[in-house]
């Protein structure tokens, strides 16, 4: 039977290559450095609950990377979809799904395969992005190239019966001619958080037509966090003139590219669970905006969270501080106390988010568990 992605791809003169990749339709791209995951970045943090903390939370110098569990552990073994069903995604079109045998979930965190293969749905997974490196997925082929960019053909070449995406990828001509093509393309909501963890995992639930996994899911994924930020209420001080002062940079040296994430950015959601102060709200830094020099020494952050790859992309702590001398102005440059974490994993918000919270917490408040 000749399929609807077949009939595109005999149409189709070259493939879609464009860069237009954007961190979840803030303009940043994750461009030059990508965001594999955390191979070969050490092991994987204990429990909280089971370390040490510093005795006084300000008094430890130099960077550290924390690495979050990857296993990946299924609400059922194998789920059964009860298609067709019909929803309204994220941007108002009215998607039917009648087949999920091969899905092929695309975003720039990998969050949405990871969410596919927690519902019991992984042997359906056709394809990744390059975002997805745990190792369930890691032998699935790639369909991006330059780092984030869709390939049309890439896509076609794999016959998804069904699409889970967001705006975090690009070119969206790639997207819009899968559509073309006949393809069920479901649009989730782009906005990352942790209060949006449980309605991205139903949303893609009842688009795959498991809903009853997609509530046990979110479950299961709250009861985790709850968990997690309980133990993170037992070591981080409460009063918040004692909390660690943290801002979020975002860096990738290669492109010039450096921002600082505030309010509404999904880095604020992250840093009120770990117990720190978030200083966005304190200097009215709102959205992702460029970094200031001003902006730096007004935050005057005790410590800053940043992407593994950025601080790579620059040479490390040494080389940040190079590249913007405001930090050194600041008890987190002076220091040299940054936390960092792989890309894929940090601002993803998903299934994994309690193992991330763990992770960065022991990072925070026990970090010679790490050293």
């Amino acid at each position: 039977m000749t399929t609807p992605a077949r009939r595109l791809r005999s149409r189709l003169a070259i493939p879609v290559v464009t860069a237009a990749v954007l961190l979840s339709g803030c303009g940043v791209s994750l461009g030059d450095s990508g965001a594999e995951g955390g191979k070969d970045a050490g092991a994987a943090a204990p429990p909280l609950s089971e370390v040490e903390p510093l005795d006084d939370v300000r008094g430890w110098e130099g960077s550290v990377n924390a690495v979050a569990e990857e296993q990946v552990e299924p609400v059922v073994e194998q789920a059964e979809p009860q298609l067709p069903v019909t929803v309204t995604d994220a941007q108002g079109t009215k998607v039917t799904v009648t087949d999920a045998s091969r899905i092929l979930p695309l975003d720039i965190y990998g969050t949405l395969s990871r969410t596919v293969f927690e519902l019991g749905l992984g042997d359906q997974v056709v394809g990744r992005e390059i975002a997805t490196q745990f190792d369930a997925a890691a032998d699935l082929p790639l369909v991006t190239q330059n780092g984030h960019d869709l390939n049309a053909e890439a896509i076609l070449e794999l016959d998804p019966t069904v699409i889970i995406t967001d705006t975090s990828l690009g070119p969206w001509d790639a997207i819009l001619q899968m559509r073309d093509a006949g393809i069920p393309v479901v649009v989730v909501d782009s906005e990352r958080s942790l209060d949006t963890v449980s309605s991205l995992i139903e949303d893609v639930a009842e688009a795959l037509g498991v809903p009853e996994q997609g509530a046990a899911l979110a479950e299961r994924t709250q009861a985790e966090v709850d968990a997690v930020t309980e133990q993170i209420a037992d070591v981080a001080p409460s009063e918040r003139g004692e909390k660690l002062r943290a801002v979020f940079l975002y860096v990738r040296g290669q492109s010039g590219v450096y921002y600082m994430f505030g309010e509404k950015s999904g880095a604020d959601s992250l840093i009120d669970a770990l117990g720190l102060y978030d200083v966005a709200g304190e200097i009215g830094w709102n959205g992702m905006k460029p970094i200031t020099d001003e902006g730096l020494v007004d935050a005057q952050p005790d410590v800053v969270l940043m992407m593994t790859k950025g601080l790579d992309s620059v040479g490390g702590a040494d080389g940040l501080l190079e590249r913007l001398p405001a930090l050194a102005q600041t008890p987190a440059g002076q220091n040299k106390r940054i936390v960092t974490m792989e890309d894929s994993q940090i601002l993803g918000f998903g299934p994994a988010a309690a193992t991330t919270l763990n992770s960065l917490a022991v990072a925070l408040y026990a970090p010679q568990a790490l050293s």
